[in-house]
């Protein structure tokens, strides 16, 4: 799988929407489904998105059906509603149902290997009922005896994968590094700073409120916060890192990047986990204005994706675990109850206004 992620999941929505002539299943269940009946603009989703209802699904050979407990809502699958064909995952089509990582119960099973009664996380629709294609995406099966299933779409998912894989392969931190994260208070980059401050390194955060930076610092370990929107995020680094940034993790790209840039210690690593500026544009942007720096100060600059590392679940989680259990690690969850609340659970990515993982309780 690794290596072949974009292609792999059209196929996958292909497979599930167009493919004829296999043996199917087929089940009578009411199921509600979110689509887009037109691209969004900017981050209007209330006008572009909106729920529809089925009486059936069919299930292909080499598939399986969940009833979905929960959906995960990840800043990044944002990209799906544009036209670009050049980016991680090509566009869902109008009128196609919307897909992201789900948890949910195996409720009919067109698979050998996947049995009913099976509670997993796994690439499906956001719908009551998914149809999925275990060979999209590494479906993995959940520890039932956990209290917290939505740990599984947090801490123990493709975030917590992504905030560790990010920190402590793509970053290479070690004791003593300062250590700066963008989005700071959302699911990754909150992870990624504590597992930082965990490595010993010295921590600061960029995030879009007080409160926000306040909570990073008071509750989770920070040493320092940012406010992008009232401060000059360049010259308060120049304040908060005088000897420079080792290693900046990356969420949001555009001017945020440029200021870090300016303040990077030579030789030091940047980590480009997410885009979050970028991610409504229907076009590639201009890199970074600071591009220079990358030279001048002998930088390190490497991208990372979690679809490459989902195979190392078995590797990563009881580390995460063990942080977990041990306090170390920590992550606020808000759960949106009702499928038909998904799109202002969604519009928080955007907003800013969340704090941690956001997740569509089904």
């Amino acid at each position: 799988m690794v290596g072949s992620y974009s292609i792999v999941l059209y196929n996958c929505i292909t497979l599930i929407i167009y493919k004829k002539g296999i043996a199917m299943n087929e089940m009578e269940v009411k199921n509600r489904f979110w689509v887009m009946k037109s691209l969004p603009e900017g981050n209007d989703f209330e006008s572009a998105l909106e729920i529809r209802e089925e009486s059936k699904i069919e299930i292909p050979d080499g598939c399986f059906a969940t009833k979905n407990s929960f959906i995960s809502m990840d800043a990044g699958t944002r990209m799906y509603m544009t036209e670009r064909e050049d980016s991680f995952q090509p566009p869902i089509p109008i009128g196609e149902k919307l897909m992201g990582t789900v948890l949910g119960e195996i409720i009919e099973s067109n698979h050998p290997d996947h049995k009913i009664g099976d509670v997993l996380r796994s690439y499906g629709q956001w719908s009551d009922y998914s149809v999925v294609d275990p060979s999209a995406m590494y479906p993995s099966k959940v520890d039932i005896s956990d209290t917290d299933l939505v740990n599984y779409v947090g801490i123990y998912g493709a975030n917590g994968w992504t905030a560790y894989v990010g920190v402590i392969n793509t970053g290479r931190v070690k004791a003593g590094d300062t250590f700066v994260v963008s989005a700071a208070a959302g699911c990754t980059g909150l992870m990624a700073g504590q597992i930082a401050k965990i490595s010993g390194c010295k921590v600061i955060g960029i995030a879009g409120t007080d409160q926000k930076c306040d909570l990073i610092c008071k509750d989770y370990g920070f040493d320092g916060a940012i406010n992008y929107k009232t401060e000059n995020i360049s010259e308060k680094l120049k304040e908060l890192c005088p000897e420079g940034v080792n290693v900046y993790f990356d969420n949001v790209a555009g001017s945020t990047l440029d200021a870090v840039l300016e303040n990077m210690a030579n030789f030091g690593v940047i980590a480009v986990c997410g885009l979050l500026e970028n991610y409504a544009s229907t076009e590639r942007l201009p890199g970074p204005y600071n591009y220079d720096l990358i030279l001048m100060k002998r930088l390190r600059f490497e991208g990372f994706f979690s679809p490459d590392f989902y195979h190392r679940e078995a590797e990563i989680n009881p580390i995460l675990k063990n942080w977990y259990k041990s306090g170390l690690l920590k992550l606020p969850i808000e759960v949106t109850s009702g499928l038909e609340n998904l799109v202002s659970a969604y519009s928080k990515l955007f907003e800013g206004s969340n704090i941690g993982k956001v997740v569509v309780k089904v």
